[in-house]
């Protein structure tokens, strides 16, 4: 379970506590472990941040991890269009020989479009992609070459916050090569993940 805090302070906007309260103990999925860490304290007047580790198993090493952020700006940011903006980045380690592949970003950034259009309040969505392969040599030429793959996105939303931060948990757990928990689930378009 994650308790949000509570930001008593009465000068805290109602349409900000509403936001909290969307993401007081989110329904995630059981491998999804989520952690509120120190949130950004430039960007807006008001925010918020979750970690996720998508584990199977406490024991093993995360196969996606990322950081959700909820900004908040009772008058609003014209970029955002709005009060309310989702940062979000996603991080997951993929089949050595995807990060070869051209379409490797665009696939990538599909997860994200993808994840939005479940989302009606969604708008002005950006972000990037950044792949890195790496490989060894030397004394480290037995290490097998790794391929990452890490999705900045922003959003603008509303205050039902919860939501978006549930289907970013989900898309999180594509990422990290996970199968749709349920019948009815859409299929997010993905590359082989290396296995552990």
């Amino acid at each position: 379970m994650i308790f949000v805090a509570s930001h008593t302070n009465r000068d805290v906007p109602a349409s900000f506590r509403d936001a909290l309260a969307s993401l007081r103990n989110p329904s995630v999925r059981p491998e999804v472990h989520l952690t509120e860490v120190p949130a950004p304290g430039k960007l807006a007047p008001f925010s918020v941040a979750l970690s996720a580790d998508i584990q199977q198993s406490h024991d093993e090493d995360p196969l996606a991890t990322g950081r959700f952020v909820v900004l908040h700006d009772p008058e609003g940011q014209e970029s955002w269009g709005g009060s309310f903006r989702a940062v979000t980045l996603s991080r997951a380690e993929l089949e050595p020989d995807i990060g070869h592949d051209p379409m490797l970003p665009s696939v990538a950034w599909s997860w994200v479009e993808d994840m939005t259009l479940t989302l009606p309040t969604a708008s002005a969505l950006g972000g990037t992609v950044t792949a890195v392969s790496s490989n060894s040599f030397g004394s480290l030429i037995d290490k097998e070459p790794i391929t990452e793959v890490e999705i900045r996105a922003s959003w603008t939303t509303d205050s039902d916050v919860g939501t978006h931060f549930i289907a970013w948990t989900n898309m999180l757990c594509t990422m990290a090569g996970l199968p749709p928990p349920t019948a009815g689930v859409t299929h997010l378009r993905s590359f082989p993940r290396k296995p552990r």
